[in-house]
């Protein structure tokens, strides 16, 4: 009798995409489009653009005062973010 090597396809997905180079391009994307789920519908109205560079979430609003509020909530929006993914893709939120 032979054993079976049984997988999820889940695993076997992100296997491929890890040896490929794309597992961090997609957590990225997930984590900006995370963005309004974890800010908020209201802070979500007033964000004009959102993207990462070097592992850095940089979000342009259109509110200086909302800007000011979670400049001091930055740590725990980075937080929130990484965990809504599942892993550590940024370190830092700009706004």
């Amino acid at each position: 009798m032979f054993r079976r090597d049984v997988q999820q396809v889940k695993d076997l997905i992100m296997r491929a995409l890890r040896e490929q180079g794309l597992d961090t391009p997609l957590q990225q994307k997930r984590l900006v489009e995370a963005w309004p789920e974890v800010a908020g519908p209201m802070v979500a109205r007033y964000t004009l653009n959102t993207y990462i560079y070097n592992q850095t979430l940089y979000v342009r609003l259109s509110s200086p005062a909302l800007r000011a509020d979670l400049s001091m909530r930055r740590a725990e929006l980075t937080q929130k973010l990484n965990d809504y993914v599942g892993e550590q893709v940024i370190t830092d939120v700009r706004f």
